[in-house]
């Protein structure tokens, strides 16, 4: 079959492949257990990478509700991909792009694609064999340059969406045995009437592999509390494993403890054994040292508020839009040695004064206005951004939150009074910010009458504003001489240069643009007016890592730090 071309690797040293799939219910963490597990490798001495499959026929994640799938997590190479691949990049300290992500959409298109151009000559192109063929090309893709690559399949076992991922692994399997494995990642539940832990759902969801011909090498069973000997001897028993292959992943105080949970349980070690390579001894010496600074108790402790829209599904609020803001403010807060009080404001409330709203609003030692989308919550958004402006609370807007920024100066400083965004307001009579014709140069196309700009872009920064000097102070200049930065973008919608010289003639500070000058992408208020007041078009927020987080970030938690310090929080400033 044409398998034996795809499963042929010329290297003469094999490559690992390593499935990660998921069982009982979605949201346990197959990511994280799939990030721990490369932690764990890559410290050993392997290079790991990953590849995230998932299930819907959306081509890329950037077009989900945050709501209901989470944060898209932007790639350098402009990729907009499930939150997972935050996850990869944080834990392995390496970049990922658009070959370490596939869905089912891609897939399919891809087969239905070749069908069309006769690149299966001729054949019935049925599901099975040719779907899973693409799969595992994808794979081989992810895989070059590397040692280990990471296979996480969304879903769970059982689902019809997902059964060419796993006929994927199950061809892998019986053609390459020493070099491919099934980590399955399972629920054991502790039911409150009962006070036992439960193993039968992790039974039920390996009965499912092996319905598909699947034997899991090993189970990651994740539970309130520890799983004990007897619950693993029976998994073991009905699973037709050894105890030793049954790992505990109990809930954690943070996900970075888990590569440390499975390095206690000598997974690294199991998993090398099982793929017959050397056996090494996983140190991760500063994981440690991290997981030591998160949960050591802390000396300070400052509120941030958040100004947000994306939280509310049914009677349920969810944080998950705002994953990777919330993972950089915390780096920066492990690092600077305090806690950190996160304060949900909604945007809405914020334009309907509502008393919480505002008390939690006066409280905070920080404001962040992030990433949106469209006019709902734009004017509590605004209000926000006028009350730090005026109170010289620290303030960081990223994205929307720079675009916004430089709305409300245009109308509280300037007098620009109908000042906005064309996205909210098409016929506005000062468009500050405004669509730009498509130019390929700068833009990808995204839908129909939709361009955006996505990935990794320069800035130049101008000396002597508070960005050059945050850059400068952590050495993050991708060429110093230059004053050049470099940053991820996810937006369609741009400063307008008419205005440039109107707001900075009443102060506005532009402190970062293209290197052609065309597009604003930082802004600032003087530090004689406001002790930290910045925002960019761009995301920082992606690039911040545990071991290190961004600068940005960095000098916004110790302005946060000053604030609480020089001010009393009980003050009820007007909005």
């Amino acid at each position: 079959m044409r398998l034996d071309g795809l499963l042929n690797f010329s290297s003469k040293k094999p490559k690992k492949y390593i499935f990660v799939s998921g069982g009982v219910l979605s949201g346990l963490g197959k990511g994280a257990t799939a990030a721990s597990i490369g932690v764990l490798l890559k410290d050993t001495g392997y290079s790991v990478t990953n590849l995230k499959c998932e299930n819907y026929l959306n081509i890329d994640s950037g077009n989900l509700n945050p709501i209901e799938h989470g944060d898209v997590f932007l790639c350098e190479d402009g990729l907009e991909a499930d939150l997972d691949l935050g996850t990869y990049e944080r834990f392995l300290g390496e970049e990922v792009g658009t070959k370490n992500f596939t869905t089912m959409g891609q897939i399919y298109s891809t087969v239905i694609e070749k069908a069309k151009n006769l690149e299966y000559e001729g054949a019935t192109v049925d599901a099975i064999p040719y779907v899973p063929e693409e799969v595992i090309r994808r794979i081989r893709k992810a895989a070059e340059g590397y040692d280990v690559v990471l296979i996480e399949l969304g879903g769970t076992a059982g689902e019809y969406q997902n059964i060419v991922y796993y006929e994927a692994y199950r061809i892998m399997k019986q053609s390459l045995p020493d070099d491919v494995l099934l980590v399955h990642v399972t629920y054991f539940p502790t039911p409150q009437h009962i006070n036992e832990l439960k193993s039968k759902p992790t039974q039920l969801s390996v009965k499912n592999l092996h319905a598909m011909g699947i034997q899991p090498d090993f189970i990651v069973g994740r539970a309130e509390s520890t799983i004990d000997d007897k619950r693993k001897e029976k998994v073991a028993y009905f699973c037709n494993m050894h105890k030793d292959d049954v790992i505990s992943n109990p809930d954690a105080e943070s996900i970075y403890q888990i590569p440390l949970t499975f390095l206690e349980q000598k997974f690294d070690e199991r998993i090398l054994e099982k793929l017959k390579l050397p056996k090494k001894s996983a140190k991760i010496q500063s994981w440690k040292n991290l997981v030591d600074k998160i949960l050591a108790k802390k000396t300070r402790r400052v509120s941030v508020a958040i100004i947000a829209k994306y939280l509310s599904t049914g009677d349920y609020e969810l944080k998950d839009s705002y994953t990777s803001l919330l993972e950089s403010l915390e780096h920066a807060g492990w690092h600077s040695d305090t806690d950190l009080e996160i304060i949900f404001i909604k945007a809405e409330s914020l334009e309907k004064k509502t008393k919480k709203a505002l008390e939690d609003l006066h409280r905070a030692d920080g404001i962040v206005v992030p990433i949106g989308w469209g006019s709902r919550g734009v004017e509590g958004k605004i209000s926000a951004i006028k009350y730090a402006r005026e109170n010289k609370v620290p303030y960081l807007g990223l994205c929307y939150g720079m675009q916004l920024a430089s709305v409300e100066f245009a109308r509280h400083v300037v007098g620009l009074e109908k000042a906005n965004t064309k996205e909210v307001d098409p016929d506005t009579k000062h468009p500050v910010i405004h669509d730009i014709p498509f130019d390929k140069k700068y833009q990808t196309i995204k839908g129909i009458g939709a361009s955006m700009r996505l990935g990794g872009y320069d800035c130049i920064l101008k000396p002597g504003t508070l960005a050059h000097k945050i850059y400068a102070k952590h050495n993050a200049f991708k060429d110093k001489k230059k004053n050049l930065i470099t940053e991820r973008h996810r937006h369609r919608y741009e400063f307008n240069n008419e205005y440039r010289k109107k707001l900075e003639d009443k102060g506005f500070v532009i402190s970062g643009t293209s290197p052609d000058d065309f597009f604003v992408e930082m802004i600032e208020l003087p530090q004689k007016d406001h002790p930290f007041f910045i925002a960019t078009q761009a995301h920082p927020e992606y690039k911040s890592r545990p071991l290190k987080p961004h600068p940005i970030f960095a000098e916004y938690m110790k302005a946060v730090l000053k604030y609480d310090n020089e001010h009393d929080r009980g003050t009820t400033s007007k909005i």
